[in-house]
């Protein structure tokens, strides 16, 4: 038995709580999480909970002190200095995309939404597994840095409006910890840890709304549309809870957005939104999210889509990445090496599955098995047709893009059965916003 500020508790009577399908009171569940981080319960008895979690879940009072919890481990952020040119409150606002392949959205969307004078604080991630990482998206531009202080956040927010950097090591530090022993018992998947791990960061964080694409099918975390929609209004529940005007979109991750899956590949494709052109599925998810944040911000009568057209999300993209350190206007890392797939058949392309296009972006070296290893910047895959387009035998397909060709066997190994060519005339219904949930 253990003394904290929480009062005394035994962990095994906690783990036989939940085990017996019990309910924590808010005490048991402080002590947990304060403990827990100080190291007063050990990994094991930790990994015993979150499975009694897993199987038997938790009630939303639970999990929002769960996550409240966990955010009072560590440091909050505060942006109530910030202001508009009139004097007034500036709003913040914020996106968090639960993972695809594809998703460059966080890079024309964050400048995007600054146009109209709301601040977006966007502190991301890297990419593991099949997955991207906004940071190492970013971080294939010339001098850019991810890592920025407290108050190089919320100079650049008041100058820029934007800013897309690493979380610091103060935000949640029990998320850090539990992250890492979900990921090793199989207890990844349990919704209200999920949940909990996602809104603790984002609460901290300080933004005042708070935008969820969670995303489900082959190339989502969450492939069920159930599972997804239950994480989704868990989720939307805790901002609430907390304060934070939340809404969440799901949306469809079958097929990867836009036509490039890997690092510096996805910062060029990012540009092209930004320049008024690119991929229509990246275009049409880009402006729903910025409308959605400028409306839980408060701002009426937006058009995102203009100001992608006109040039002025592009001006603040320029200033954003000089901020940080990074030339806009250098030439961005291409691969050494390359590699053409080509369509086998004539026909209509009606499957391209997310989940293979990432990891074979993934074994080119565009992502990481573990989080010490590097990516390469250049690395990735070019998709030259998406569902719906007709293609003809020997076309090109795709372009697979790695420095080291050994590379290229394995990548091509996860395509095998990645497309789906059926007679001309079939063209498959593409929904790529499922719903919006409130």
């Amino acid at each position: 038995m253990t003394e904290s500020k929480a009062g005394a508790f035994d962990a095994v009577d906690i783990i036989r709580t939940k085990r017996d399908k019990g309910t924590l009171s808010p005490e048991q569940i402080d002590w947990t999480i304060d403990a827990y981080t100080r190291g007063a319960i050990a990994d094991e008895q930790m990994a015993a909970l979150n499975m009694a979690i897993l199987l038997n879940g938790m009630d939303r009072t639970e999990i929002a002190r769960w996550t409240a919890a966990m955010i009072a481990s560590g440091e909050r952020m505060d942006f109530s200095s910030l202001r508009r040119p009139d004097g007034g409150l500036k709003y913040t606002t914020d996106k968090h995309s639960t993972g695809g392949v594809g998703d460059k959205i966080t890079l024309p969307l964050a400048p995007l939404v600054a146009v109209f004078g709301v601040a977006v604080p966007q502190l991301s991630g890297r990419g593991l597994g099949h997955t991207g990482g906004t940071l190492d998206k970013l971080e294939s531009i010339p001098g850019w840095r991810a890592n920025l202080s407290n108050d190089e956040i919320m100079a650049q927010l008041q100058d820029v409006g934007a800013v897309i950097c690493a979380a610091g090591a103060g935000l949640a530090p029990a998320d850090k910890k539990l992250y890492a022993l979900r990921d090793v018992t199989g207890t990844v998947e349990a919704i209200p840890l999920i949940a909990s791990s996602i809104m603790s960061k984002k609460i901290a964080e300080g933004t005042g709304s708070l935008v969820l694409d969670v995303k489900v099918g082959s190339g989502a975390f969450m492939k069920d549309e159930a599972r997804a929609r239950e994480l989704a209004e868990t989720m939307v529940a805790l901002g609430k809870d907390a304060g934070v005007n939340t809404v969440a979109l799901l949306t469809n991750m079958n097929t990867p957005l836009g036509l490039t899956a890997g690092n510096a590949i996805e910062v060029e494709e990012s540009v092209e939104v930004l320049a008024g052109g690119g991929p229509e599925d990246v275009v049409e998810l880009t402006v729903r999210l910025a409308e959605e944040m400028l409306s839980c911000a408060g701002v009426r009568d937006a058009d995102p889509a203009a100001a992608l057209k006109d040039g002025r999300a592009m001006d603040v993209w320029n200033r954003m990445i000089s901020a940080q350190g990074g030339d806009p206007n250098a030439a961005l890392p291409e691969a050494r090496e390359s590699d053409v797939v080509y369509a086998p058949a004539d026909g209509v392309l009606v499957e391209l599955d997310a989940l293979a296009v990432g990891v074979a972006a993934w074994r080119l070296g565009a992502g990481r098995a573990r989080k010490e290893d590097s990516v390469q910047a250049g690395a990735g895959v070019r998709m030259h047709a998406k569902p719906g387009a007709t293609v003809r035998a020997g076309e090109p397909l795709m372009t697979l893009l790695t420095d080291t060709p050994d590379r290229f066997a394995r990548a091509r190994e996860a395509l095998e059965h990645a497309v789906v060519i059926a007679p001309e005339g079939s063209r498959p219904a593409q929904q790529l916003i499922i719903d919006r949930i409130a």
